[in-house]
């Protein structure tokens, strides 16, 4: 574990630091914000968030009320008839009925893995010049702007 800097945390596991951390996190800071308002890194912040149950609890408690202030404005605004704040709150409410993807697996007899195999084509009847152009096609991408031809 980090030797953190002595005196450097102190301040914000008091009431008036855990409340500024609270307001800035309800007020929409990020944590990266946050950690430069503080004078520190944020990779400092995420230590504190893990050693110091306080400022952790300060954080998450700031922005759960930011967090409930935009849920209920997005969910005024799909019930006013919103379309993009619908298809949001569908997709994030009920993603498996309004997600855009749809995830299909495929499986082999018995549930078993499906074997796909590709046997060789047998290219022994076209001509060098043939099988030299294919190749060239085939990595066209691969020599595009490398000076390759």
């Amino acid at each position: 574990m980090k030797v953190m800097a002595k005196g450097k945390f102190e301040y914000w596991l008091t009431d008036d630091g855990l409340l500024l951390l609270e307001g800035w996190a309800r007020d929409g800071l990020t944590n990266e914000e946050i950690a430069g308002k503080i004078g520190i890194r944020a990779g400092t912040l995420y230590e504190w968030l893990k050693t110091y149950p306080e400022i952790s609890e300060s954080l998450k408690k700031g922005k759960e009320v930011v967090d409930r202030k935009v849920e209920n404005v997005l969910l005024q605004k799909a019930l006013d008839g919103d379309t993009t704040s619908i298809i949001f709150w569908l997709k994030n409410r009920k993603p498996k009925e309004w997600r855009d993807r749809i995830n299909q697996e495929i499986s082999g007899p018995g549930g078993a893995p499906v074997t796909v195999t590709n046997p060789p084509a047998d290219l022994s009847h076209l001509s060098p010049d043939v099988l030299l152009e294919m190749t060239k096609i085939a990595f066209a991408d691969n020599f595009a702007g490398n000076g390759g031809g």
